[in-house]
């Protein structure tokens, strides 16, 4: 099989975070074939390979596995059997190019020296993957990384890879209201305390946070991302439920939305005359992403020689986010990186010049219709196996 064979069979079969029983067997054979020593199960569904090589440093090279609850409408030939669920984040695409890039260095053993560790790792859109492998004792039972790469791949140019050293990616949490109202028949509001009604000057109220609490030159992002309420249209509630996204790049900003979510949230709920407070809760904690200056610096060195200077883009900090820094969390150098995978045609025919006007134009990740050109599979595991080489030596 080849490796576009496989990642076609991996986009067919997406599996949910924590779920990623399948992928991971199939990278953990892959793995084994290369001559790694593989560990499957790690905090869950994790993998991790040891490739020993003489003396010379220990080098992780990590891909997430997981996919989106999303229905596929890409029309591609090999799209997703499970229905609902969509490798819509390219997940599909890093576990293939970790998989190439371990089958490449393992025959060319002889052009360089010392350990690799190859991880595959569960949840990582849920911000649960990372931490359960840590807590399952990764860096206690294999060998200790001196220097972590990982990449993601997006919407770009086939064939481009992006850097920056410093801050790449922000950090982001996601909060749940639970709107406690005062159900009963929709002919007779005024003996209700409607949850919904209060939900909707919520959304409308939470917009303000950014554009009125937040200064112009601090990055910060709120989105209400789920409202679910009621049963039938003549049922007025008890309850309502927002879930929202937040994004910040630092810690001061993200403790200043927090605030006055909460702040806004208890206020219009007492407005409303709603019976309690809202219930307020956070999940999905992912870590602001830093690249390494130098790791980056001899990464980006090693691309520009293989792609060619012009293929090898600088990147503005972004608003995702990733789980990915809390492998690095102990000062662990690392250099993250990003894979253009929209195909040339696409990207010429968007509307507009610069790329960020193009972007709005194309698929990208999270999207039911982001489908990525294959050449992008020769991408990823070129990127990767290159990387790798520029740190092992």
């Amino acid at each position: 099989m080849t490796l576009v064979d496989f990642y076609r069979d991996l986009h067919a079969h997406p599996e949910l975070s924590m779920r990623e029983h399948r992928t991971a067997a199939r990278l953990a054979g892959e793995l084994r074939a290369a001559g790694f020593d593989t560990t499957e199960n790690i905090g869950g569904t994790g993998v991790a390979g040891v490739l020993r090589n003489g003396d010379g440093p220990t080098v992780m090279l990590r891909a997430d596995m997981d996919a989106l609850p999303l229905a596929e409408e890409t029309g591609l030939p090999y799209a997703s059997t499970v229905p609902g669920v969509m490798h819509a984040c390219g997940h599909d695409l890093h576990v293939t190019g970790l998989a190439g890039a371990a089958g490449q260095l393992a025959r060319v053993r002889d052009s360089w020296s010392g350990t690799l560790l190859a991880v595959g790792q569960p949840g990582e859109e849920t911000a649960e993957g990372a931490v359960a492998m840590l807590a399952d004792g990764l860096f206690e039972r294999f060998p200790h990384p001196g220097v972590i790469l990982g990449q993601h791949v997006g919407p770009a140019p086939a064939g481009t890879v992006g850097h920056r050293a410093g801050l790449l990616m922000s950090a982001a949490l996601d909060v749940e209201i639970r709107i406690f109202g005062r159900g009963g028949h929709g002919s007779m509001p005024e003996n209700c305390v409607d949850p919904v009604v209060t939900a909707a000057y919520l959304v409308t109220r939470l917009q303000t946070v950014v554009s009125r609490e937040i200064g112009a030159g601090e990055a910060a992002v709120v989105t209400v991302g789920r409202m679910h309420a009621g049963t039938r249209a003549n049922v007025i509630p008890d309850e309502a439920v927002l879930t929202l996204n937040l994004r910040t790049r630092e810690q001061h900003v993200r403790d200043r939305v927090l605030e006055a979510v909460r702040r806004i949230a208890e206020a219009e709920c007492a407005a409303s005359g709603c019976p309690r407070k809202p219930e307020i809760t956070t999940a999905g904690d992912f870590p602001a992403l830093s690249n390494d200056t130098d790791t980056v610096r001899r990464v980006r060195s090693a691309h520009a020689a293989v792609f060619g200077p012009a293929a090898v883009l600088e990147y503005d900090p972004l608003m995702a986010s990733e789980d990915f820094p809390r492998f690095g969390a102990g000062d662990i150098p690392y250099a993250y990186w990003f894979v253009g995978t929209t195909p040339q045609p696409v990207w010429d025919a968007a509307p507009g010049d610069r790329p960020a006007d193009k972007l709005r134009g194309v698929p990208g990740n999270h999207t039911s219709r982001f489908a990525p050109d294959l050449s992008a599979v020769r991408t990823v595991v070129t990127a990767l196996t290159t990387a790798a080489h520029a740190v092992l030596g």
